[in-house]
């Protein structure tokens, strides 16, 4: 481990070659363009492959042919880059390749602007593409937990054999903070990795095994719902194993905050104003956004809880939906969002929840 002070991009490319990440396919768009840019310099010193595409549907069509020989591979881009990629996303999915996908969002609807924002949750967590396929959805708050989330991004899809997705935004790509940067795993366990996969999984050289096809959807050799029954149970098991979230000051709470990714640092913030006033307040941050941690909002004491603020830089809201599918009518739930790179402000939440307060 060593502790450096980074961009969050450039600590998001690092941590990627440093767990293992061997190529790289990518397409120019703000506000991720130090990502490739970063790797395109170092990766090749690693042995691996930096592919500047076409576009990002070639991009993301080079990861899928890269997974499939078992190397570990992993693409960036931002809100509407994600939306050119859907139908791949559909078969590294129904094709059960692991790979990791980063989105560092930008607003929206359409080509939207660069402005930081969380507009791409519906697009993260309900419709990767048609078929209603699903990936852990991962959306760290902190350029320490975005660069955590990358190594276990490659372990979790090696795990569960599916694309893991990272949800990041403007302001973590564009930040510095301090971070310890874990220690890179070595060319010989980079090698080892990519041999374990090929002898169970991955396409390659003969070498006296049967032939192997790595194809979706209704090429893969199954009946179609067959494949989606298999799939399912992959992301039952996600459900069952994966649910991550942080509580904060949630004890005695009385009013709580909600938020996810960066959003969740000005709620933070937002708390730590109210408790000084004498307000008992605590905050629920999802850590994982899929599978939504349901069980996080069913532990709330409702006896004593008299309302929830939900906030995220998304107008219409989208977050909100899961809070109020949690809450179940147990409690009012409030929101306050905002859009088109307006960042959310721990006091103008504060004053929302006073507001909720009344």
């Amino acid at each position: 481990m060593e502790k450096v002070f980074m961009k969050g991009c450039e600590a998001v490319a690092e941590a990627a070659m440093r767990a293992g990440c061997r190529y790289y396919a990518g397409y120019p768009i703000t506000p991720q363009n130090q990502v490739p840019e970063y790797i395109s310099r170092k990766m090749p010193k690693l042995g691996g492959v930096f592919m500047q595409g076409e576009s990002e549907v070639a991009s993301i069509n080079m990861i899928y042919g890269a997974a499939v020989g078992g190397t570990r591979s992993m693409i960036t881009s931002s809100s509407c880059g994600l939306s050119l990629m859907s139908e791949t996303i559909g078969w590294l999915i129904s094709a059960e390749l692991p790979v990791v996908i980063a989105n560092f969002q930008r607003g929206g609807p359409g080509i939207g602007d660069i402005g930081p924002t969380q507009q791409d949750y519906f697009q993260a967590t309900k419709a990767h593409s048609n078929g209603g396929g699903r990936m852990l959805v991962m959306s760290p708050g902190s350029l320490q937990e975005a660069i955590d989330a990358v190594f276990e991004a490659f372990e979790k899809a090696n795990k569960y054999r599916t694309p893991v997705y990272i949800q990041l935004d403007g302001i973590s790509g564009g930040m510095m903070e301090s971070v310890m940067m874990p220690d890179a795993i070595s060319d010989e366990e980079v090698a080892a990795l990519k041999q374990k996969a090929k002898e169970e999984w991955a396409v390659g050289k003969m070498e006296g095994r049967e032939r192997r096809e790595i194809v979706g959807g209704a090429d893969s050799g199954l009946p179609l719902q067959t494949l989606n029954q298999k799939l399912e149970a992959k992301y039952l098991e996600m459900e069952k194993n994966e649910v991550k979230y942080e509580n904060y000051l949630m004890e005695d709470a009385e009013y709580v905050i909600t938020a996810y990714g960066i959003g969740s640092r000005f709620a933070r913030a937002a708390v730590n104003i109210l408790r000084e006033e004498g307000y008992k307040v605590g905050m629920i941050r999802p850590i994982n956004i899929y599978p939504f941690p349901f069980e996080a909002y069913d532990a709330i004491d409702y006896s004593k809880v008299k309302g929830i603020l939900s906030t995220e830089m998304s107008i219409p809201a989208q977050f909100i939906h899961d809070v109020q599918i949690a809450v179940k009518g147990r409690a009012p739930v409030y929101n306050y969002s905002t859009s088109g790179g307006v960042i959310l402000d721990a006091v103008e939440i504060a004053n929302h929840a006073r507001e909720m307060m009344k």
